[in-house]
């Protein structure tokens, strides 16, 4: 049922990108060097706002996605980078390809990267602690916080509902983050598994505010990479 949702939730999006949305502008593709290089003069800081914050939301993935594939078949790494350039596009293929991990015991990710490894697999287990930090996840927060602030406080509202009207990239870029931020619980209720929680339910519930309840929900969740002993009950 997973594979079918997704599955179709992916190819709506791509043929909905492709050919409902707005038309492309000649310029979209200057505007993308631009916000890429930091060339933001002239332009919506609403749109910078949004560009940089496409950015963020891969990175939340990547803090999910890393540890989920380690018990996936498929390589997690290969969608969480793609996703850095085409966002949903990436991600949606991923949650349809993985097996949801219903029975998955507590700390038995934590287990599988204890183990003895050869030297290919140090620098992965640096990442995955790094995707599993907490400061992380609040440095990601403040970021969130800051892009937001600027983007509602000093952009043009108006001008961007026009070119969410006009602009093929603004347009798509935009439903991009909605789903984005609408699907992360996907991966949150299986992440939550992973980790001695004493109120998961609670976990589960916060997690359903888009985009800051996982934005929460990295910040406060107990860490998965423990060698000496179990992380003590943390309450959300």
């Amino acid at each position: 049922m997973n594979k079918l949702i997704f599955g179709l939730l992916w190819l709506g999006f791509v043929g909905y990108a492709f050919l409902l949305a707005p038309p492309d502008r000649a310029n979209t593709l200057q505007l993308i060097i631009d916000l890429s290089t930091g060339k933001w003069q002239g332009i919506n800081p609403a749109i910078v706002a949004l560009f940089n914050l496409m950015g963020i939301l891969p990175a939340i993935y990547a803090c999910l996605m890393l540890i989920d594939g380690k018990t996936q078949k498929i390589p997690a790494g290969l969608f969480c980078a793609a996703s850095f350039g085409v966002g949903a596009f990436a991600i949606l293929p991923y949650l349809a390809l993985r097996v949801p991990n219903s029975n998955l015991e507590r700390d038995s990710c934590s287990k599988r990267l204890r183990q003895r490894q050869p030297a290919g697999e140090i620098a992965r287990r640096g990442i995955i602690k790094l995707v599993d930090s907490r400061w992380l996840g609040i440095a990601l927060t403040i970021a969130t916080i800051i892009l937001l602030t600027y983007g509602i406080g000093q952009g043009n509202q108006i001008d961007f509902i026009q070119q969410w009207q006009t602009n093929r990239f603004i347009h798509v870029m935009s439903l991009d983050f909605c789903l984005l931020s609408l699907l992360l619980p996907v991966l949150i209720t299986d992440d939550i598994k992973r980790r001695n929680f004493s109120n998961p339910q609670l976990v589960k519930i916060i997690s359903l505010i888009p985009l800051f309840g996982a934005l929460y929900y990295l910040c406060v969740r107990p860490p998965l990479l423990n060698t000496d002993r179990t992380p003590a009950p943390t309450v959300a």
